[in-house]
């Protein structure tokens, strides 16, 4: 069935999926897994169980390391806002 007014073949289709895979870092975090599976010193007995434990894990960091600069920027923020209010505080008692 044509999509957008055109009709895909079978190489456009698998392109934009591997666009969109890449876009969205699922490239990366399997890249991620499997090469730390490989580089294991010994195999896990279930494969799959250690790809989905470390799977997980890949996008929780990223959440986690995301969520930490946020919350840095934050502090240097309410820090600024700390020291402007004290030295108002300090210029209206003169």
């Amino acid at each position: 069935m044509p999509v957008g007014g055109y009709h895909q073949t079978p190489d456009t289709k698998k392109e934009e999926y591997k666009k969109y895979l890449e876009k969205n870092g699922v490239t990366d975090a399997l890249t991620k897994v499997l090469v730390g599976l490989y580089e294991e010193p010994e195999r896990p007995s279930n494969a799959i169980d250690y790809i989905k434990k470390h799977l997980s894990g890949v996008n929780e960091v990223d959440v986690l390391k995301k969520e930490n600069d946020e919350l840095k920027k934050k502090i240097q923020d309410l820090e600024r806002t700390i020291g402007k209010l004290r030295l108002k505080a300090e210029e209206q008692q003169s």
